[in-house]
């Protein structure tokens, strides 16, 4: 059996022509351009493959007859049984020429070869972009019906099937779906499709923990095959009888959403995964805010730092306009023609590892510069073995369930709070973990009393490691509501930000000497979001953010490393006066606590929810659109009793659009 294959060495089609050189007695003439023979011989090697069963054809797709010599047109004439085109262009950034040039000219150039040379059959492989932006689902049957081409393409894959579609010769026309590695080794040579995601997840994988919810959208629907299964669809069809003139599907049964896919992936690669995510249709529900998103979209600003950011993780911008794909694909056809084959497309679940790790190992284009994944990050208890760390506001919540962590990974933990009862408690709980720690009782909102703690800690234990600057005061009170209470602005920033900077400024010298110390500041998600009701609250944190973030420019090449955690609503004492929240979203304060502890051990410059950078860059962005948002959940929720100055009721429930309002922006202040 004789093959004439185009795109021999491409990755499709190197493991097509493994699988055709299988067969008893298959030749295969391989049309490779002047210069790059060194390619098939490459391939003749890997397949262990004879030079007389994978031969080079010298030509062009670009030019009549393939650039085909007129001897080697006689010499194959009558001899080739089925003339697989594979070639063509799948890079969504080339130009639309280049596109034109090879994916359609060079399909009319291989149909006039193979009917000159009289083959048998013309077997196209073509992609299911032939079928436009479709809405709704494209079967096998359909062409004429395709969808808006409005891309170089989509446009060319269309065209040159419809060339052969109109041939005069026997033809089969194959349109795979999306298609990624190998299934069981993860191979493949490029970085398409999926793979655009992949520099982004790994980023959030640096960035933050695996438990934090991110906020993204839900985008189109995606189909993804496995290389090998296209292959081995493709081998098996090519040689069934009476099937010319058919199209066949490549495709998988079940499709993904682009918020799946991210999530799959995220999954194997340790990342946090998108809780929420919004569909295309919320935006198109609300009036006026798709067509105002696309006027922001459009101004030099948003285009620049657009293109910035794509960059940065090597995902061209013409990929954008495929995030909604609207088109489902069906198969039944090409399941009844591989009935009884034994080839199927496997779920994608099934070797989203496979795929990560092979990009991870071989393609990712930091992989040299990234740490050894032999040598990971040390753990909790390497970081903290034997450190003193400082632990305020340490006898509840968040204070409290970092220091039985901390105590518990073997950290000397100084547990600082007013009350000294509750200190003691806590000292009996760290001591049935085990653990080493010591009690000191201190009004942190007291600057004397800050002076007078660091002197004992200093003369007890002569330098501090990691301070963690937890105690804190929140004020849940309208502006309106705050008119006659300014001592709510002085006693939230003498806590929140004098009390800390006091301990800081303390405790740096020491650091100093040692060349070495961190400090952890817990922030809040408010600065990033500007939460309504909470201005003497996020003010005095913000203060303090920005100090650590001057401090850390002067003090990075003493080994002083500054981290700031904007925490989530956490479920705490400090909140408790607000009943409403008994009824919203928040995490616990041994979550809380696990962001410290990651604090720790990987020594960010920030540690925050991706809801959280969300609203930032927002309000960067779009500040008009952001404050409504804000001034929406503001009138939404009121004030509480206690802020009014009124006696405080639980409510037994709230109401639909509270609940949806806060599942939506799930840890944001209310």
């Amino acid at each position: 059996m004789n093959y004439f294959v185009t795109g021999a060495t491409g990755f499709i089609g190197r493991i097509l022509v493994a699988r055709l050189l299988r067969r008893e007695g298959a030749r295969v003439f391989a049309l490779v351009r002047p210069g790059s023979e060194y390619k098939l011989d490459a391939l003749r090697k890997r397949l262990n493959a004879k030079p007389d069963e994978l031969i080079a054809i010298k030509g062009d797709m670009t030019k009549k007859h393939l650039g085909l010599s007129k001897r080697d047109r006689d010499d194959l004439h009558g001899q080739i049984q089925h003339f697989m085109h594979l070639a063509a262009i799948y890079d969504l950034s080339k130009d639309a020429d280049s596109q034109q040039l090879t994916n359609i000219e060079g399909t009319r150039n291989a149909l006039a070869l193979a009917e000159e040379m009289g083959a048998g059959c013309f077997h196209h492989i073509s992609s299911v972009a032939a079928g436009g932006l479709y809405e709704g689902t494209f079967d096998e049957t359909m062409f004429e019906e395709a969808g808006p081409l409005d891309d170089p393409y989509l446009y060319t894959k269309h065209e040159s099937e419809r060339l052969v579609r109109d041939a005069g010769i026997a033809t089969r026309i194959y349109r795979p779906s999306m298609v990624v590695g190998h299934s069981r080794t993860g191979e493949i040579d490029k970085i398409d499709g999926p793979y655009y995601l992949f520099k982004l997840i790994q980023r959030l994988h640096d960035l933050l923990p695996p438990w934090i919810p991110l906020l993204g959208i839900e985008g189109g629907r995606f189909n993804i095959v496995p290389v090998d299964y296209v292959a081995d669809a493709i081998d098996y069809l090519a040689h069934q009888p009476d099937l010319d003139g058919e199209c066949f599907h490549l495709t998988a049964d079940r499709h993904y959403s682009l918020g799946q896919v991210m999530n799959l992936f995220a999954s194997v690669a340790d990342a946090p995964k998108m809780a929420v995510r919004l569909d295309n249709s919320l935006f198109r529900s609300i009036p006026g805010l798709g067509a105002l998103s696309r006027g922001v979209g459009n101004m030099p600003p948003s285009r620049y730092m657009l293109h910035q950011a794509m960059e940065s993780l090597d995902i061209p911008e013409a990929t954008l306009k495929f995030l909604t794909f609207p088109t489902t694909y069906s198969n039944e056809r090409t399941k009844a023609a591989l009935a009884g084959s034994g080839i199927e497309a496997p779920e994608l679940e099934s070797y989203t590892q496979v795929l990560w790790d092979y990009w991870a190992n071989h393609l990712d284009p930091d992989r040299e510069g990234r740490k050894d994944d032999t040598m990971p990050l040390p753990t909790l208890e390497e970081r903290v073995d034997g450190k003193i760390v400082l632990i305020t506001g340490a006898t509840s919540g968040i204070g409290k369930a970092s220091a039985l962590k901390l105590a518990r990974a073997g950290a000397h933990v100084l547990v600082v709070a007013r009350t000294r009862e509750k200190l003691d408690e806590t000292l009996q709980e760290i001591e049935k973990l085990g653990g080493r720690a010591e009690a000191y009782s201190c009004d942190v909102s007291d600057l004397e009393d800050c002076d007078r703690l660091v002197e004992q800690i200093l003369k007890d234990h002569g330098h501090v490691d990691v301070l963690v600057n937890n105690a804190g005061r929140s004020i849940r009170r309208s502006v309106m509501h705050s008119f006659d209470r300014f001592h709510d602005f002085e006693r939230t920033m003498q806590l929140n930000y004098f009390g800390s900077l006091r301990l800081i400024m303390k405790l740096l010298p020491g650091m100093a000497e040692n060349q070495g110390g961190h400090i952890i500041n817990i922030s809040s998600i408010g600065v990033l979001t500007n939460a309504p009701r909470f201005s003497a609250y996020v003010a005095s944190k913000a203060a303090l953010d920005a100090f650590s973030r001057c401090a850390a420019s002067e003090m990075a090449h003493q080994g002083i490393r500054f981290t700031t955690i904007n925490m989530p609503l956490v479920r705490t004492p400090m909140i408790a006066p607000t009943k409403i929240y008994n009824h919203v979203p928040t995490i616990s304060p041994n979550q809380a606590a696990d962001m410290i502890c990651d604090a720790i051990i990987r020594q960010p410059k920030r540690i925050a929810t991706q809801l959280g950078i969300l609203g930032s860059v927002m309000h960067f962005l779009t500040p008009k659109v952001t404050e409504t948002i804000m001034n929406t959940g503001y009138k939404l929720f009121a004030d509480s009793a206690a802020a009014r100055g009124e006696k405080e009721d639980t409510p037994k429930r709230i109401s639909r659009e509270q609940r949806a309002f806060s599942r939506l922006f799930k840890g944001i202040h209310w």
